[in-house]
């Protein structure tokens, strides 16, 4: 059965993966490990993260293969709300056995859901939220970031327009906790870089669609750069108005500075050529990527496979390792004692490839600066990217010791 939106919601939230033969309903349970997927199914992020994140725990489930123990997997629709979100992990929780929440779309969701998860004992790994707060002031023993943050995007966009003469900039922002915090990093990096920050304005969350009075704000500012502190479906909005009002040909430049694959599809590549986009994985990178794309293809048809939905599949696929290395009884019973199994051991997998978990919670892997290719240049669907300059594991990611987790020893 293909797995679309529609199909997932007839085939019911809760399926089995990799069965044992039958036995007690008790038994069976205390042998079952269950992943919570919570995403946005119907609003600005359902492509970034929605059916395709639920499809990429499955192919996870199914490339960890049969190790002695069960898989389910749950989902639900969170809205982009904090107070939904929370009340899906409690139930989730205390009274359907989630034993770990992956994905969690939405920083404010993912901030809310951090502290349940903490007070809970269970186990957050997360991929679509951006705020670095996850790993800084906000880390949690019960938590793994894995696909990218927002210092990440600021460190590789930031500084490159800058040193590119980008030095005058204006922040268009999203009024929540991811906006603030890519908007922060974001003008720390112009600033070290020799720039300047003449503005900003913050754009109500969720909810906005005409973002022209902003636009006028922005080049009434004299900026030569206009930095979009936003995601999903306002970025669209953003880049299509700026175009109608022929930004670029007054000379000022757009940052996305976060721009995923399934948006500069929507975009098309007319609107969105020649744009910078930070990536920490792309479907066609190398042959382990374009492997795995090809397998999860069957589930998801033609809907784009994004970095988002790879570190859902990355991360679910390697807390089932740190469960099979420590056991279901002791993972289900002690989420803090399984992160830091899955700290222990080194990450591999298709989408990222060898890489390793910090203290603080951050996964580390290199990240990708692409520039959005010309129609001209495109070979077939999906074909939008070409790599300007990697930025190596090291150096990627905020370093340890700047972050302020207290989980960090002096």
């Amino acid at each position: 059965m293909t797995l679309n939106r529609r199909n997932i919601l007839k085939a019911g939230a809760a399926a089995p993966l990799g069965g044992l033969p039958w036995r007690s309903a008790k038994a069976q349970a205390a042998n079952t490990i269950k992943l919570g997927v919570p995403v946005d199914m119907s609003g600005m992020y359902r492509d970034v993260t929605g059916s395709t994140s639920i499809a990429a725990a499955r192919q996870a489930v199914q490339d960890f293969g049969q190790r002695g123990f069960n898989v389910e997997i749950v989902f639900a629709d969170h809205q982009n709300r904090p107070d939904v979100g929370v009340n899906i992990a409690r139930q989730w929780f205390d009274r359907d056995g989630v034993d770990a929440l992956v994905d969690v779309a939405t920083s404010s969701v993912a901030l809310a859901a951090n502290d349940i998860c903490r007070e809970k004992n269970k186990v957050h790994i997360n991929s679509s939220a951006a705020t670095s707060d996850l790993t800084g002031a906000r880390c949690s023993p019960n938590m793994v970031h894995w696909t990218y943050d927002t210092w990440m995007l600021a460190n590789s966009v930031g500084g490159a327009t800058v040193r590119a003469g980008g030095n005058a900039w204006f922040f268009i922002t999203a009024d929540y906790a991811f906006g603030h915090a890519l908007e922060r990093d974001t003008a720390g990096f112009v600033r070290a870089a020799g720039g300047r920050v003449l503005g900003n304005v913050r754009t109500p969350f969720p909810g906005t669609s005409d973002f022209s009075s902003f636009l006028v704000q922005a080049q009434a500012s004299r900026a030569n750069v206009i930095g979009l502190a936003n995601a999903g479906t306002d970025t669209i909005n953003c880049v299509k108005q700026a175009a109608e009002f022929g930004l670029n040909r007054r000379g000022v430049r757009l940052a996305s500075l976060l721009l995923f694959i399934t948006e500069v599809h929507s975009l098309s590549l007319n609107t969105a050529q020649g744009l910078i986009v930070t990536e920490s994985f792309y479907w066609d990178l190398n042959d382990r990527t374009r492997a795995l794309t090809q397998r999860i293809r069957p589930q998801i048809g033609n809907a784009g496979f994004a970095s988002t939905h790879a570190g859902t599949y990355a991360g679910a696929l390697h807390y089932l390792k740190a469960v099979a290395d420590m056991g279901v009884a002791a993972a289900k019973a002690d989420g803090a004692a399984a992160v830091a199994r899955m700290k222990a051991i080194p990450t591999d997998d298709d989408a990222f490839g060898k890489g390793s978990i910090r203290a603080d919670g951050r996964k580390i892997h290199p990240s990708f600066l692409f520039e959005v290719k010309k129609p001209e240049e495109s070979r077939g669907p999906w074909d939008y990217y070409k790599l300007l300059q990697t930025t190596e594991a090291d150096k990627a990611f905020r370093p340890l010791a700047e972050g302020g987790c207290n989980l960090i020893r002096s």
